[in-house]
């Protein structure tokens, strides 16, 4: 093709060059102005790297929706099984937001131990930071112990939800990226959903939030020992190869090998042309110094802050956490006053969101990123009107908050779900990646968390109409801002998003 790159190959690395880290004196830009490359890959390789992080989230959306019920059984005098069962209003909040603020600090961890520990052994460590505090919880004999667990195992999301979505991004072929990193998002939808079911069937069971809360800990026993297995990400490797931190000729081979094993034997003897593609792609795009806090707000990383940590803000400050903690309580306000009834429709809601994140899966790699968000906050926007319509001066007609909550959940399953996680872990520069990602969870979970706080005394403030308007006016900025700054990433390999859109 007249348009290609000659491609400078790394057969001719001398043995200073390769105890030095050095590849190579002249680096060119390998990537193509014409259709992308397709990859070849193994389905069965390519399933078993995706399905081990995304544990990481299904670990995620299993807490939430077992301690919607673990809340309840805690209290109970009678089936609580402890002596402390008599919770203040604020120690239950504790309970219920302690590993949302553990999520918190384990961001922050992460942008400081993520390109030293390599994302697959993060993963590992979030195994583990699960597995502790899901035992601890479990077993607490006090109430000062069990909120020390679930500050432990919000760590473990915490660093989940920033190396995983880097390890299936970095590791997937390019042609199913999209699908594989959204398919996270539905192990998110399905761990609440299990959760939600679980806490159904144990809440009527004597200490039955134990059990609840000891679920997480074979699955994060499964998780561990997926990564342990998995390999470590090519991509990773080469950054340290580029950085200089190791013998160049010893780390592509190893590069080699876990692409190999990632590939299957689809990839045939082509892996080592592929690894010296992406070497000299990542020569000429990356430093050899590891990446500085400030050059996370500098240069291509601002502009990808901009994109996925506004992506992610938007996700949060559209009402996202007050729909998803206080469903149960609209919908005892819409018309369903029995509890047992708003457990019940939280177990549908969350088919529901399952049903739509696996249609998101289906298509995001067919229609690309930015329609399905551009249609889907638009329907989000029209849902928080209708509810903030009901709560104002439609209150007679209770299916209307209804209608309108199964619209926000499915639009928002459809767009800023799965959309979210994915636009992040692609966006960022390989030398930053790390770092800015972090950033982005630390972004998502912050907000999350003020928004989640801010509901209840904004809705006795201003009312609940007042606050679902104001989320709606807020879903009319990100439709804009998605318009105006979100880029289309369908096909591309990360490399071609680093140079052609960063």
């Amino acid at each position: 093709m007249a348009s290609d790159v000659e491609r400078p190959r790394f057969s001719s690395i001398s043995k200073d060059e390769a105890s030095s880290g050095e590849i190579g004196t002249e680096q060119e830009p390998l990537l193509k102005n014409g259709s992308n490359e397709v990859e070849e890959y193994s389905v069965v390789s390519a399933i078993l790297p995706f399905l081990f992080p995304a544990f990481g989230g299904l670990l995620y959306g299993y807490d939430i929706g077992a301690t919607s019920s673990a809340t309840i059984s805690i209290q109970s005098a009678t089936l609580s099984g402890i002596s402390w069962y008599n919770l203040s209003s604020l120690q239950v909040g504790l309970i219920t937001s302690g590993s949302l603020y553990g999520a918190l600090i384990g961001s922050i961890l992460a942008f400081n131990v993520a390109d030293f520990l390599g994302r697959r052994k993060e993963l590992i460590v979030s195994a583990v930071t699960y597995l502790v505090g899901g035992l601890l919880t479990a077993l607490a004999p006090s109430f000062t112990l069990m909120v020390i667990g679930r500050f432990i195992y919000g760590i473990g999301i915490g660093l989940a939800m920033h190396a995983a979505p880097m390890y299936i991004a970095e590791t997937a072929p390019s042609q199913i990226r999209g699908r594989l990193i959204s398919l996270k998002e539905f192990f998110i939808v399905l761990g609440m959903l299990v959760g939600y079911i679980a806490g159904s069937l144990l809440v009527d069971i004597v200490t039955g939030w134990r059990y609840m809360y000891g679920v997480s800990v074979p699955l994060s026993l499964i998780m561990g020992v997926g990564m342990w297995w998995l390999p470590a990400s090519p991509r990773w490797i080469l950054l340290r190869v580029v950085q200089g931190k190791g013998d160049a000729q010893v780390l592509r081979k190893v590069a080699i090998d876990c692409l190999c094993q990632l590939r299957g034997a689809a990839i045939g003897e082509s892996a080592p042309q592929k690894v010296d593609e992406i070497l000299s792609e990542l020569s000429y795009m990356c430093e050899e110094q590891e990446a500085t806090l400030a050059e996370v707000f500098q240069g291509k990383c601002l502009k990808a802050l901009i994109i996925g940590g506004g992506l992610v803000l938007f996700q949060q400050i559209t009402g996202q956490p007050s729909v998803l903690y206080y469903a149960a309580t609209i919908f005892q306000s819409a018309g369903f006053p029995e509890a047992s009834d708003a457990t019940k429709v939280s177990v549908l809601l969350g088919l529901l969101k399952l049903i739509m994140t696996g249609v998101a899966v289906l298509v995001v790699d067919r229609l690309g990123r930015r329609p399905l968000l551009l249609g889907g906050v638009s329907g989000i926007t029209v849902s928080l009107v209708l509810l903030g319509s009901y709560y104002s001066f439609l209150g007679d007609v209770p299916a209307l908050a209804v209608v309108a909550l199964l619209v926000y959940v499915g639009c928002y399953q459809l767009s800023f779900g799965p959309i979210g996680w994915l636009m992040i872990s692609e966006i960022f520069p390989l030398r930053q990646r790390g770092r800015g990602l972090s950033i982005a969870v630390l972004i998502n979970f912050g907000a999350n968390a003020v928004v989640a706080l801010a509901f209840s005394p904004l809705q006795e403030l201003l009312g609940a109409g007042a606050v679902f308007f104001i989320f709606g006016g807020i879903a009319i900025l990100a439709i804009i801002f998605i318009f105006f700054y979100i880029p289309e990433t369908k096909g591309l390999t990360l490399e071609e998003i680093e140079a052609k859109i960063l």
